[in-house]
C-alpha cells in the first residue's frame, strides 16, 4: 500500500471488547480486520446466563453487535484466526495471521446431521468441562457464525463418518492451516482473560471435590443452554443443594496466586446467589467475604441482595473446604465474631479471578506486574477491555469504545 493512511485497523479478539472497538471504528468509515482464536465470537459474555445490576441475558446485546457486525462490509471477520508474527513499519505494522485448518466450511447449514452421525463424544468446552458435546458440533446454541466446529484431534483414525452424512459437502477433513501477511494502521488487543484455574485451589476443594466448582460454571448451570438446562444440581449425584455457599477472593488478593482484585467477583456472586434464591426459594445462601466491594450505583445492587431473606453476608475468610458426611464443610474465620466457624453446604461456588490473556502475543506490548497490558501511546498497539484491567461488561464497552479511538488516531488518515 502507498498510502498508509488507508491500512486497515486491526483487532485482536471477538469477545464484547473486540466487537466494540471494530464496530465502532468501522461505522466511522475505517476498515477493520477482526480476528478471533474461537470459531465463534462473543468471548465470555457468550456464556453468562445474567448481567448485573438489570439481571438480563446477554444474548440481547450480542445479537444486536453480531446483526451490526453482518451489515458492515467494513470488517472483515477472520475466525479461527491467530497473530503468529508482527513487524514494526512505517505508519503501522506488518503482520503474520495463522488460520487453523477449517474442518467445516461455508457450506455448513447447522443441520445436525454429522453431529448425530460422530461416535465420539468430549468434555464440554463451552460448559468448562461441564457435560459432553460429540466431537463435531455447534459451539452453542445461539453461536455466529452458525456453522458447526470440529474438534479434529478427538476424532478415531480413520473415521469419516461426520463427512459420509453431511449432503452439502460441508466437511473436509483434508484441511490444512493457512498463512496470510497484512499491513494494518494500529493494533488493538482485545484478548480478553480466562479464569484463574481451580486446581489451583485445593485447599478450597477446586478440582478436588466435585461439589466446587467456579463462578464461571455456576454461570453455565443456571443458564437454559447450559449442561442442565438451567437447573442448579449438584454435578456428583445431580441433586438440588439446600446450601449453597460463595466464597469470595478465591485465589485473588493472595501473594500465593493473584495479588490483585479482579473487581467484578462480588457483584458476580451477588448475582449467582439471586439464580439459587430464585430458582430453590428454600435453599440456604451464604457469602462470605473478605471487603464487599460494589462501587458507584452498583451499591444499590448489594443491599438489595444483602436484604433478600435466605441470603447471608459473612465477613470471614474461608480457609478450608472439606468433604463431610455426603456435603461439604468450610472452616470459616469469622473476623467480626473473632472465632472459627465451621459451616456445612451442598455446593460451594469459589469466586475465582479473572487472568489477563495477553502474555504470549507476538507484539511488544509492555505488560503490568499481574499481566495487564499497559497504554503505550507510541507503540501503534491499544489494549482495550479486561486485557487492559479488571471491569465489568458497562466498562468494557466504555474501554473499548475509546480504545478504537485511540487506534484509529494511531492510524491516521481520515475516517
Amino acid at each position: 500500500m502507498n498510502d498508509t493512511s488507508n491500512r486497515p485497523i486491526l483487532v485482536l479478539g471477538a469477545g464484547i471488547a473486540g466487537l466494540t472497538a471494530a464496530l465502532e471504528a468501522a461505522e466511522t468509515g475505517r476498515f477493520v480486520v477482526l480476528v478471533e482464536k474461537n470459531p465463534w465470537v462473543g468471548g465470555r459474555v457468550a456464556a453468562f446466563h445474567q448481567y448485573f445490576p438489570k439481571l438480563c441475558p446477554p444474548s440481547c446485546g450480542l445479537e444486536i453487535n453480531i446483526r451490526r457486525l453482518e451489515r458492515n462490509p467494513r470488517i472483515r471477520l477472520l475466525t479461527g484466526t491467530r497473530l503468529a508474527g508482527a513487524e514494526r513499519i512505517e505508519g503501522g505494522w506488518r503482520v503474520i495471521l495463522t488460520r487453523a485448518p477449517r474442518w467445516v466450511t461455508d457450506r455448513c447449514t447447522a443441520c445436525g446431521e454429522c453431529t448425530a452421525a460422530c461416535p465420539v463424544e468430549i468434555p464440554n468446552p463451552f460448559d468448562q468441562g461441564m457435560g459432553t458435546v460429540k466431537a463435531i458440533h455447534r459451539p452453542h446454541a445461539q453461536s455466529w457464525p452458525e456453522r458447526f466446529v470440529m474438534e479434529r484431534d478427538a476424532c478415531r483414525q480413520g473415521c469419516h463418518a461426520c463427512a459420509d452424512a453431511c449432503e452439502y459437502g460441508a466437511i473436509d477433513l483434508a484441511a490444512e492451516a493457512t498463512t496470510e501477511e497484512l499491513e494494518v494502521g494500529s493494533v488493538v488487543v482485545a484478548t480478553g482473560w480466562e479464569p484463574y484455574p481451580l486446581e489451583k485451589l485445593p485447599e478450597l476443594g477446586g478440582g478436588v471435590l466435585p461439589d466446587v466448582i467456579s463462578n464461571v460454571q455456576m454461570e453455565r448451570l443456571a443458564h437454559p443452554g447450559g449442561p442442565t438446562g438451567g437447573r442448579i444440581l449438584r454435578p456428583s449425584d445431580g441433586a438440588p443443594p439446600r446450601r449453597v455457599a460463595f466464597v469470595q477472593c478465591a485465589g485473588s488478593r493472595d501473594v500465593n496466586h493473584l495479588a490483585y482484585c479482579s473487581g467484578v467477583c462480588c457483584l458476580a456472586s451477588l448475582k449467582e446467589a439471586l439464580y439459587v434464591r430464585e430458582q430453590l426459594p428454600g435453599a440456604e445462601i451464604a457469602i462470605y467475604y473478605i471487603d464487599r466491594r460494589t462501587p458507584g450505583r452498583n451499591e444499590d445492587f448489594l443491599e438489595k441482595v444483602a436484604g433478600t431473606e435466605g441470603i447471608r453476608l459473612v465477613k470471614g475468610k474461608v480457609g478450608k473446604v472439606l468433604a463431610a458426611d455426603g456435603g461439604l464443610e468450610l472452616v470459616v474465620e469469622d473476623v467480626e465474631a473473632g472465632r472459627r466457624l465451621h459451616e456445612r453446604a451442598d455446593l460451594v461456588v469459589l469466586a475465582t479471578g479473572m487472568v489477563p490473556s495477553a502474555g504470549d502475543l507476538p507484539l511488544p506490548v509492555e505488560l503490568d506486574e499481574d499481566g495487564f497490558v499497559l497504554d503505550d501511546p507510541a507503540s501503534g498497539v491499544v489494549p482495550a477491555g479486561v486485557v487492559h484491567r479488571p471491569q465489568e461488561v458497562a466498562s468494557v464497552v466504555r474501554d473499548a469504545t475509546g480504545a478504537s479511538a485511540r487506534a484509529m488516531a494511531m492510524a491516521g488518515g481520515r475516517a
